[in-house]
């Protein structure tokens, strides 16, 4: 659990409750088998049947890991300052939504929100430079 939770970044922390049943339906399944270790503890280890699923899904389970690390890095927004700019910044990327959309593709109003977008990026690295030089 420790290993998936890592994998993620903090962004989920499986519980007991969702990993044990999943590990046994894997091994019903004939998937996994499980064996002793120490203090009771069971180690899994993926079965030939296991490991030909695996090979046979590998570009889905490749997809849905892209998908977790890029979700990981979101992890950050739990804390409680970073949150204070999800709302706008948001509404920031609404309102360009919206204006690009009724500007039905007029090259100078792209070029616009995009100056926009990229002077603010600058800005926010600026006030991140000066925190890391004080």
């Amino acid at each position: 659990m420790t290993r998936l939770a890592d994998r993620f970044n903090g962004t989920y922390e499986p519980s007991a409750g969702s990993i044990y049943p999943t590990l046994q339906l894997l091994e019903d399944e004939g998937l996994v088998r499980a064996e002793p270790a120490e203090g009771g503890r069971k180690v899994h280890h993926a079965t030939e049947a296991g490991l030909r699923l695996v090979e046979e899904q590998r570009e889905e389970i490749e997809r849905l890991w892209g998908r977790a690390a890029s979700r990981s890095q979101w992890g950050m927004f739990g804390e409680p300052e970073a949150a204070e700019i999800v709302g706008p910044a948001l509404r920031l990327v609404k309102a360009a939504v919206k204006t690009l959309a009724r500007a039905h593709g007029d090259p100078r109003v792209v070029e616009g929100v995009l100056e926009v977008f990229v002077d603010a990026r600058r800005r926010i690295e600026r006030i991140d430079a000066e925190r890391r030089s004080s």
